[in-house]
């Protein structure tokens, strides 16, 4: 799983970034290290959200085969069992973004360790929100038919909203102006920020209290759903 999800981002890096530098230029993006430290952290934040909004399908069948039936007889707390499954989901991502960053090496991207571990944290705090997202959406809906069409429709304006392929910078003011309501694109913008070896940057904080809030509201939200759905 950890290999089969990476296939893609790594196709990106090799195939798309190289076109950022030109691209770029009106943004001072000079050398092949400034068009990575840009597309890299926008790509480990759509994994984050790609990552996790897809894993209730996992949920779904194991509600299917009986899984989570034999849980009702253990004393384990209900909201343990969700975290459980949210923490191993946080786990591939993290493991998937250091075999990307450690790819991107050799194509110029050049970052120092600190700003690196910050950025796991927070792609760890993106991908906790988006699999609880994930989570209580399958419960609600019950239905892996019904849970693909509403997790596509969820997905794709998340992407286009977070600036992870092209900065939003480039965008119309009134497309901008949508995109600040999108917690995700605040988190790519902080994200950006620490590739940038700048972890005092006010986007890395910001990002950090936006996403932390939105992976409390939606823990708690699919814990209650979870917990209601196996007594």
């Amino acid at each position: 799983m950890i290999f089969l999800g990476i296939a893609q981002p790594i196709v990106y890096l090799i195939l798309f970034a190289p076109l950022l530098k030109p691209a770029l230029a009106s943004m001072g993006t000079n050398s092949m290290a400034d068009a990575y430290r840009i597309y890299v952290p926008g790509m480990l934040v759509a994994l984050g959200i790609g990552g996790g909004l897809y894993v209730g399908f996992g949920l779904l069948g194991d509600l299917a085969n009986g899984v989570i039936e034999r849980s009702r007889v253990t004393t384990v707390s209900r909201v343990a069992l969700l975290l459980g499954r949210s923490l191993r989901d946080m786990v591939t991502v993290i493991v998937q973004s250091i075999l990307i960053t450690l790819l991107a090496l050799p194509f110029g991207l050049l970052v120092n360790l600190g700003s690196i571990l910050l950025g796991y944290l927070l792609l760890a705090l993106i991908t906790l929100s988006s699999a609880s997202i994930s989570y209580g959406i399958a419960i609600k809906v019950n239905n892996p038919n019904v849970l693909g069409q509403v997790i596509n429709n969820m997905a794709q304006p998340l992407m286009l909203l977070s600036g992870t392929l092209l900065p939003l910078a480039l965008a119309p003011l009134w497309l901008r102006e949508v995109s600040n309501w999108n917690p995700f694109q605040w988190a790519v913008t902080g994200m950006r920020a620490l590739y940038h070896g700048h972890p005092t940057d006010p986007h890395v904080w910001e990002s950090f209290v936006i996403v932390g809030a939105l992976m409390v509201v939606a823990i708690a939200w699919a814990s209650r759903s979870f917990a209601r759905s196996v007594r």
